[in-house]
This record gives C-alpha cells, sequence and structure tokens, in this order.
C-alpha cells in the first residue's frame, strides 16, 4: 500500500464482524444497495434478515469483516462457504463500500484480510460475478489473483437494463504473490 492509501485511511479498523456492528452494517448494506450498481440486492434486507445471516456467517466460522470509522460501518468483505458439502471448499465473495471511502485502498485491505481469513479456514477457490461495467473493482479483484473464467449475460436487471457479469474466481493453491 502506499503512503497516500494509508494516510487516508488511517482512522479506519478492519476487525471481524460481531454482533455490536449489525446495525451499522445493515445501514451501509442499505445506502450501497441502494446505488444500484454494485450489489445484486437493491435495497438491504430487513434488519432481523440481516442479523441472521451475519449471526450464521459467525456460527459457521465464515470469513466476514468490516471496515469501521468512528465505530461506524464503512464497508465489508464477506465469503460464504457453499452449502453442499462436495462444494465446501469453495465461497462466494461479497463486498461494498461506502461512496465517501472508496478509492483510499479500503477495498485491499478488506480483500487482503477477509482472503487470508478464508485460506486458514480451509478454502481453496474463492468465486465472484462483478458488474462489467465495474472496471475499479475488477481492476481490484484481477490485482488480488482472481481470473475471469466467464460471463454471466444478462446477470442483473435494474431499472429495465440488463447488465452482464464477469464470473472470477482466485484458486488458493494458483495465487502468486499479490
Amino acid at each position: 500500500m502506499d503512503a497516500a492509501a494509508s494516510s487516508d485511511t488511517s482512522g479506519i479498523r478492519i476487525e471481524p464482524i460481531a454482533a455490536a456492528h449489525i446495525d451499522s452494517f445493515h445501514d451501509a448494506l442499505d445506502v450501497v444497495a441502494r446505488e444500484k450498481k454494485y450489489l445484486s440486492m437493491l435495497e438491504a434486507t430487513p434488519l432481523p434478515q440481516t442479523r441472521e445471516f451475519v449471526m450464521g456467517m459467525i456460527a459457521k466460522g465464515n470469513p466476514q469483516f468490516v471496515a469501521t470509522a468512528q465505530d461506524q460501518v464503512v464497508g465489508w468483505c464477506d465469503i460464504s462457504r457453499h452449502f453442499f458439502p462436495s462444494h465446501a471448499h469453495r465461497g462466494k465473495l461479497g463486498m461494498g463500500i461506502l461512496s465517501a471511502y472508496r478509492s483510499k485502498g479500503l477495498g485491499r485491505m478488506l480483500i487482503e484480510t477477509t482472503l487470508r481469513a478464508a485460506q486458514k479456514s480451509g478454502f481453496a477457490r474463492v468465486e465472484l460475478d462483478v458488474y462489467e461495467d465495474n472496471a475499479r473493482a475488477i481492476a481490484l479483484y484481477e490485482k488480488m489473483g482472481f481470473a475471469r473464467e466467464g460471463i454471466v449475460r444478462r446477470a442483473a436487471r435494474i431499472d429495465g437494463r440488463f447488465i452482464d457479469a464477469i464470473s472470477m474466481a482466485l484458486l488458493f493453491d494458483e495465487r502468486g504473490a499479490a
């Protein structure tokens, strides 16, 4: 990380999500979802469902980290292990950052932390889908070692507009130094 990115994130902490973060995480999730640009959801699920998701992630030992500034969640990254036993070596990555905190190196900090935890937890493969028009995220994922695996045509339809997604994956045993 360069000095500029480091100074921009000096007041931000990266930490494992905890029950105390749920309300603030829900708020951040809702703000990013309502941008209708980055997430599959167009608004956060109701708070009880978000609470159930987070507590389930914690109970299952799935890596989920939040970035906090003044005790408020400003970004997150998580990897959900696949449900089927034959696919349990795989996980799906999701992440988001509030707009005021983007382009400061926070995404890289979150994903590096979450990927380290995933590898320690026995994941062999981490997958994600990213909208093809999200060049900043695609560049970050490629820097982190994710490779493009295909295109999901018309993956989403937002406000009547279809958006293709790029399927990407990182295989820990093929990962170079990132």
